[in-house]
């Protein structure tokens, strides 16, 4: 068996891989804004006045450019709520309000598959994939 030799030449578009690359940040702020919405419509959120799920949840978007979106809350009893289930929590505006809110999206969770496939069909649209 003799040797051989192969050789390719590759040109890089990096006007398209900047546009992929935006469109990776914009399909990330849009998913985030995607499940907070989702879970609103959930109404798993504790809900008085409305002021935690409202007005003062929000998306934060500041380290999208490195990869990373959150969502905030920024009332001093957030964390309270949402690490203390033994709480007895009202049910009148928000028929699933409880704890740990975030649950059926993590892993393990009823829906945690959202965000994974939420991000993928925002980006093929974005990308017109």
């Amino acid at each position: 068996m003799g040797a051989f030799n192969v050789s390719s030449k590759i040109n890089l578009n990096f006007g398209k891989l900047r546009e992929l690359d935006h469109n990776t940040q914009k399909a990330l702020e849009m998913t985030t804004d995607a499940l907070l919405t989702e879970v609103k419509n959930a109404q798993v959120m504790p809900f008085d006045t409305g002021n935690l799920q409202n007005e003062s949840t929000f998306a934060d978007y500041s380290n999208s450019d490195k990869g990373v979106a959150s969502i905030v809350s920024t009332t001093p009893y957030a964390r309270r709520l949402y690490f203390h289930p033994e709480f007895n929590f009202s049910r009148e505006e928000n028929i699933a309000a409880g704890a740990e809110w975030f649950i059926p999206w993590q892993k393990g969770g009823t829906r945690e598959n959202f965000c994974v496939d939420t991000f993928a069909k925002i980006y093929k649209e974005l990308c017109g994939l």
